[in-house]
């Protein structure tokens, strides 16, 4: 899969995320990378930034947070598109609860683990 239509299925993904959850997106910005930083070969997609529960009035002028999200182990862990298709939609929504606060542990436990 090119790097086109991964990125395309990451839009895809982040579109179908109910329009009442993207309004409350605030200062944050995703991306598409081939790889993981160097020893997380195995990381699809990454949340770094302070997410909107832990800011306070202290939290102006600041950079938006990133999600990343990575083509390649993606590609590596999927044995067809249909599976890549739901990998990424998996990985982008877990990402974006990041963003709203919601830890690993609860997102294991809905299913987005």
């Amino acid at each position: 899969m090119t790097r086109e239509e991964f990125e395309e299925l990451v839009a895809e993904a982040l579109d179908r995320i109910p329009s009442e959850l993207t309004r409350l997106m605030d200062n944050v910005a995703v991306f598409v990378e081939d790889e993981p930083p160097a020893g997380d070969s195995e990381l699809l997609g990454l949340y770094e930034g302070t997410p909107l529960t832990d800011r306070g009035e202290w939290y102006a002028g600041v950079l938006p947070d990133r999600i990343t999200i990575y083509r390649g182990p993606t590609l590596r862990m999927c044995a067809s598109r249909e599976d890549v298709v739901a990998e990424t939609e998996v990985t982008v929504v877990h990402e974006i609860a990041h963003h709203f606060g919601i830890d690993d542990a609860r997102l294991h436990a809905l299913g987005y683990g």
